[in-house]
């Protein structure tokens, strides 16, 4: 296996790994190509992927903001699940940050990802229900 940075070319591998893992995401909105990869190409994107034999299995989107890291759409293809691909993109992403000088890692998930709540539960990360989530979206594919 194979981990590194995510490519703009990776787009429809990456579209067809999120399917395939059951995430949800905008195709037509934030998820569009030309995003996707203006943020690849971002100064505080740490977009990673896990490849085998060839093929996309695993994939992490990172990011911070200078004081916090935050990872998102981590995802792993099904046929691949239980071999460590999550924990070794989510260390990935924790080195890169903590490289950064970064040392709070944090992570939202929906209350329907009950696998996701599992997998960073178990790699050490703390449930706080205690906090709240506000958003304000222009658009609902944003």
């Amino acid at each position: 296996m194979e981990i590194r940075e995510l490519r703009g070319e990776d787009y429809d591998a990456l579209c067809g790994l999120w399917r395939e893992a059951g995430l949800p995401f905008k195709p037509n909105g934030r998820d569009r190509r030309d995003r996707l990869t203006r943020e690849i190409d971002g100064d505080c994107s740490i977009f990673l992927a896990a490849w085998d034999d060839g093929a996309l299995v695993g994939a992490v989107l990172g990011t911070h903001d200078g004081r916090k890291g935050w990872i998102n759409r981590l995802a792993v293809r099904p046929s691949h699940r239980r071999r460590g691909i999550a924990a070794t993109l989510v260390a990935a992403v924790e080195g890169r940050l903590e490289a950064l000088g970064i040392e709070i890692v944090t992570c939202l998930i929906e209350d329907w990802n009950e696998t996701s709540m599992m997998v960073f539960e178990r790699l050490g990360y703390q449930r706080h229900d205690d906090i709240l989530y506000y958003s304000k979206r222009r658009d609902p594919e944003v």
